[in-house]
């Protein structure tokens, strides 16, 4: 059963590599390891923003999703609470935000957003239209003027143990080898008084949400928890990284009604 279920996680990482973006399936959201993605709606997409999007100023984005066809698509599940998440990280991976636009009907997306430097910046819309089993990705890479920010090189934590507004984070990985299923686990204290903190608030109708993105911003993977009843202060998520490298993982969760995200760099080795 073991290997059984390494190979259909390895088949769903397959199925959903279009442009190097991982889309973990739904399914493993439950721990129901046996399905694959289902009825992945092949999706296009256009991106509307100013012609010259300057730092530090608000800069509105309109995201057209469309149909193989090139025709609107106008209905999409609600997913998490949102009917699109979309992520905004800078090209070093140093900036991430996790935000979701307005559906205003006919396929159109809007939101406004402020850049925090000059530079470039992938975007990942992530969609599931109506009758989909699992959710479409789209990307696009955007150039903002203005003032770039200092490099700040990817390299990976020594120590996997992050203090973020008062909040002690420890990010530990049942195993960690590229292509192979694995489970991650979150657990979360008071930093001053070390005593695990067990009442997490939901965030988008989960306990937590995990984004990873390959060094090059080339592999993405939207990840959310397993049943977490029993597992408090902990929070484990499963997935599988799909090549060996340098990744950046964002934890997101929420505690006293505020949403915090603890950042982590990880070198995942070959199998």
């Amino acid at each position: 059963m073991k290997h059984f279920i390494m190979a259909i996680l390895l088949l769903s990482i397959v199925l959903l590599s279009a442009c190097n973006s991982i889309k973990v399936p739904k399914s493993t959201m439950d721990h129901k390891m046996s399905a694959t993605p289902t009825n992945v709606i092949p999706t296009k997409s256009e991106w509307k923003i100013a012609e010259h999007p300057q730092a530090n100023k608000n800069n509105p984005i309109s995201i057209f999703i469309k149909d193989k066809a090139n025709q609107p698509i106008k209905s999409f599940e609600t997913v998490h609470e949102k009917k699109m998440h979309l992520f905004i990280v800078s090209k070093d991976l140093s900036y991430f935000s996790h935000i979701h636009p307005k559906y205003k009907g006919n396929g159109e997306f809007t939101i406004s957003t402020t850049f925090p430097a000059g530079g470039d910046y992938k975007m990942i819309a992530d969609v599931t239209p109506k009758g989909g089993g699992d959710s479409s990705i789209e990307t696009h890479w955007q150039h903002v003027e203005g003032e770039p920010a200092k490099d700040e090189p990817l390299i990976p934590d020594q120590e996997l143990t992050k203090v973020v507004d008062g909040k002690k984070v420890t990010l530990s990985f049942s195993q960690l080898t590229a292509g192979e299923a694995l489970h991650m686990t979150y657990t979360i204290s008071d930093a001053k008084t070390n005593q695990p903190i067990k009442n997490l608030q939901p965030y988008l109708g989960a306990m937590g949400h995990t984004v990873a993105m390959s060094a090059d911003a080339e592999n993405y993977l939207h990840i959310h928890p397993m049943t977490t009843e029993g597992n408090r202060p902990k929070v484990i998520f499963m997935t599988i990284f799909p090549k060996a490298g340098v990744y950046k993982v964002w934890g997101q969760f929420k505690y006293n009604g505020k949403v915090f995200t603890v950042p982590f760099v990880i070198d995942v080795p070959k199998k």
